[in-house]
């Protein structure tokens, strides 16, 4: 008797997994045919393209020259200066005449693209002032004026 109690419940195991594989090759039969169609077709224009994030400008340093207008500017001969043109109408400017270092700000003036004011003070009391005209980024040209009256044409870039 045990030995027929075995075999049937072999018989069982069998039946119950060849049940299983029948239901399951039976599903992927009628799921071969499926398929999923949009019931209200989306108005997409085409791929999204995801463009990369700006950068931000970085500062462009150039160098400015200033050459004497007048005879007190003379006795200082041709001047550099250096330029920081932060790309959003605003700069610095610094130069040293006659060992005093001056050193400042550059902006554009208002409603003009092209136009500006430099001013920079001297660590010995004296300061400079200067107005120019942009023809591109880094070039330009105007005048400067030092608190002793001295004028220097002013080039810029080069």
């Amino acid at each position: 008797m045990k030995s027929l109690t075995l075999s049937f419940t072999r018989v069982q195991r069998f039946a119950r997994v060849t049940t299983l594989i029948g239901a399951m090759a039976g599903a992927a039969a009628l799921l071969t045919g499926c398929y999923v169609v949009p019931m209200q077709p989306t108005n997409n224009p085409g791929p999204i393209v995801y463009a990369p994030a700006p950068q931000p400008v970085a500062p462009v340093t150039f160098s400015a020259r200033l050459y004497p207008a007048n005879d007190l500017a003379a006795s200082y001969g041709m001047v550099s200066a250096l330029v920081t043109n932060d790309l959003n109408g605003r700069g610095t400017f610094s130069t040293a005449i006659n060992g005093e270092n001056f050193t400042g700000e550059a902006t554009r003036a208002v409603g003009a693209s092209r136009e500006g004011v430099a001013n920079g003070a001297g660590n010995r009391g004296s300061y400079i002032n200067c107005r120019y005209q942009m023809n591109s980024v880094t070039l330009g040209s105007g005048q400067c004026k030092l608190s002793n009256g001295a004028l220097f044409t002013m080039h810029v870039g080069g």
